[in-house]
């Protein structure tokens, strides 16, 4: 387009002013490239939920422990069928100068040198589907994953690490060598992407990492899997396992655990405490705990009837899915506080729960009249009240 109007006039620079624009320039070029040292990496690149193990709502410390079920730290499930008991717990030990403040710590209490075979021990997290579809599972595209963690043991040698796919039933193993004892090592350990096997979309378990301590001769009598396979148990562990629980001086520490798509470890990926605890509220949620205190007040109530106690609770964050209740009941474990007086009831139930709210309720001992509403609190220091809805 022709231009329309006067030129304008070109000023020209002195020397002076070319050299101010030459300096102005080059502290714009320099400063982009110190803003682009310092951009923040992707967020929520590790898959894992509450890898520095800073979170632990069921309790920081499990003593005789022996069943397949979540213990202390959250989104971690402690899985010990026959070999050894052991105390679980929140550990304060850590590396030092990675800026962890928490671990995850096995101690054996009862040995088991002689595993039976079908004997297991080990840890593990699992993951929606859902979060897991950029990882493009399926297509010959399909991204690598990589976990780097940080663990420590008396006990060394060779360990176990893999993948187990609910939805296609499908596994791949590695493994990793704690090499000096009651050291802090850090481990990287790549796997390459199932190409032949997509993830469903949706909000159940399609795929879990775990970390195996020992098993007996049914979870190594085959040829350990290095490349995604249909699941056989004879095939999961490397021939030289180490099994953890053969004597009570074993331990074993592990935290700063990251899942990355790619070949590559990044630096941990620290989240603020609050976030890391809402991510972890999705699964579990814990409404009071009486180790805090008894007569505190955790939700409002009043009487339905003079026989049925309500209390609607409203959740911290959704769930993902509808949640159970999760506590402990005894005589007076909960108390009604109410119109200048109290009432004292065993335990709750949970009716027309959704995931987002729910109604907590009690008509076998709650005793009061109708309309009052009051404060519900926990009234013994066993007593605990949570929901459930973990993978």
């Amino acid at each position: 387009m022709p231009f329309i109007g006067n030129k304008p006039t070109a000023i020209p620079l002195s020397a002076d002013d070319l050299e101010d624009n030459i300096i102005s320039t080059a502290k714009i070029q320099d400063n982009a490239v110190t803003a682009a040292k310092y951009i923040e990496p992707i967020p929520f690149r590790n898959i894992i939920i509450n890898g520095d193990m800073s979170i632990a709502q069921r309790g920081t410390s499990v003593s005789s422990h022996s069943s397949d079920s979540y213990t202390t730290v959250d989104r971690w499930k402690t899985r010990v069928s026959g070999l050894g008991v052991w105390t679980v717990s929140q550990s304060t030990d850590v590396p030092t100068g990675q800026g962890f403040a928490k671990s995850l710590k096995w101690e054996c209490t009862t040995a088991d040198a002689s595993p039976s075979a079908g004997d297991f021990l080990l840890h593990e997290q699992k993951f929606e589907g859902q979060n897991l579809q950029y990882l493009k599972y399926g297509t010959a595209s399909a991204e690598s994953l990589t976990v780097s963690f940080w663990v420590k043991s008396n006990k060394t040698g060779a360990y176990t690490i893999g993948f187990f796919c609910a939805g296609n039933n499908k596994h791949i193993e590695s493994s990793y060598t704690i090499n000096s004892a009651d050291t802090w090592e850090k481990k990287n350990v790549t796997f390459v992407g199932d190409t032949a096997s997509a993830l469903a979309n949706d909000n159940t378990e399609e795929m879990k990492l775990w970390f195996w301590l020992g098993a007996g001769s049914n979870f190594s009598s085959g040829t350990h899997a290095t490349s995604w396979s249909s699941y056989s148990q004879a095939n999961v562990l490397v021939d030289n396992q180490v099994n953890l629980a053969d004597n009570t001086a074993n331990e074993f520490y592990i935290t700063g655990v990251q899942l990355e798509a790619g070949t590559t470890a990044s630096d941990f990926e620290f989240l603020p405490f609050d976030v890391n605890l809402q991510r972890c509220y999705r699964y579990y949620e814990t409404l009071m705990n009486g180790s805090e205190g008894t007569s505190k007040c955790f939700n409002t109530c009043f009487y339905y009837n003079s026989t049925s106690l309500h209390s609607v609770c409203n959740y911290r964050t959704e769930k993902r899915t509808t949640p159970t209740l999760n506590q402990s009941s005894g005589t007076n474990y909960f108390r009604i506080t109410r119109s200048g007086g109290t009432d004292d009831i065993d335990d709750l139930l949970i009716a027309r729960a959704t995931k987002y709210a729910c109604l907590l309720y009690n008509t076998s001992d709650a005793s009061g009249t109708t309309g009052h509403a009051g404060e519900l609190q926990v009234n013994n220091a066993s007593a605990y009240i949570a929901l459930d809805a973990e993978l």
